[in-house]
């Protein structure tokens, strides 16, 4: 029972951050408990990012959204400023989720319209994602709404409020990938897209239904991060590499058709705990980024199942078929090919 549920890819997400948890507490006096309140405090924003993308990367092989991170960027600057204007939190974090919505369209006319391979679109939308970004950062006087900010650090029992409801948003993304028919018809169209487009399933339709929701999602992401922190251009930069990371390692298949959203908080809580360590060690920049790739090299590598192969090793070669065989089988108005 124990090595079935090891072998599910998703697993190594959180034993990694398990053992890194475990490092963090050798290593300094702050309590688990509350090393994993500040995890869990930060961990939510990149699951809400991450859901977005792996439901892109379901989609099948191209499919990947690089605009996640100017969103972020965009849709704080735009829910802030709303909310001061208006008054209004909601209204706020509904132009946030707007903004990302605006920027996703771009890429699903570039995509679907002109053809435009997915990583090529989404690169444009994202800069200018960025360019408006920048335009707002100018000058921009507006502040985080406190009572927003508030109930993001509200922390009833050590469990933030915000991680409760990620919680639940990552249940409704399991229900809508297993009960519904865009969940359905996305899993099958990363699995074939030929397949899917014989099959009758609208694949323009899923597609830009897909990286719609990766932009509001991102929207959604932007809007709560900068009431938490504070809006600046550079407030999503990390959310792109790491979005494709926590995704490929809780055991969504970079090729598409198989998704896991449960996985994507184990490797969100990894990545989280994992800068905790490397600051507390001090180290460089350098030597952070140096860590952190054989970190997530390690885990990938458990989760493709701790095997190696030799790449200087030929490739078995199919066998010949005896002359003999071949003969009898032309004489004979055998179909070889079958």
């Amino acid at each position: 029972m124990i090595l079935r549920t090891l072998a599910r890819p998703w697993i190594w997400g959180f034993v990694a951050a398990a053992l890194v948890w475990a490092t963090i507490l050798a290593m300094s006096s702050q309590g688990g408990g509350q090393t994993v309140s500040l995890a869990l405090s930060l961990a939510p924003y990149l699951v809400i990012v991450g859901l977005g993308q792996m439901l892109v990367i379901t989609a099948g092989p191209g499919n990947i959204d690089v605009s996640v991170a100017p969103i972020v960027s965009l849709a704080g600057f735009v829910a802030v400023g709303t909310t001061a204007s208006t008054g209004s939190v909601a209204v706020g974090v509904l132009a946030g989720i707007g903004a990302g919505l605006a920027v996703a369209v771009i890429s699903v006319l570039a995509i679907l319209g002109l053809s435009v391979p997915p990583i090529i679109a989404t690169l444009a939308a994202g800069l200018i994602a960025s360019s408006l970004t920048l335009s707002l950062a100018d000058g921009f006087t507006a502040v985080p709404d406190d009572g927003l900010r508030r109930l993001l650090n509200l922390r009833p029992a050590g469990v933030p409020v915000l991680a409760v409801a990620v919680a639940v948003l990552t249940a409704v993304v399991v229900a809508l990938l297993s009960r519904t028919t865009y969940g359905r018809s996305l899993l099958a169209l990363g699995q074939s897209r030929p397949a899917a487009e014989r099959a009758g399933i609208p694949v323009a339709r899923i597609l830009a239904a897909t990286y719609l929701a990766s932009g509001a999602l991102a929207g959604l992401a932007g809007a709560l991060l900068a009431a938490y922190i504070a809006p600046s251009p550079d407030l999503g930069t990390r959310y792109l590499l790491d979005s494709v990371a926590v995704v490929v390692i809780g055991g969504t298949l970079i090729s598409g058709g198989r998704a896991v959203p449960v996985g994507i908080w184990g490797s969100a809580l990894f990545f989280i705990l994992l800068d905790g360590l490397v600051n507390l060690v001090g180290w460089s920049t350098a030597a952070q980024n140096l860590l952190k790739g054989a970190l997530v090299l390690f885990v990938l590598f458990l989760a493709g199942g701790g095997t190696l192969r030799d790449a200087t090793s030929p490739r078995p070669r199919r066998r010949p078929r005896p002359a003999t065989a071949v003969t009898a089988a032309t004489t004979t108005g055998e179909n070889t090919h079958g």
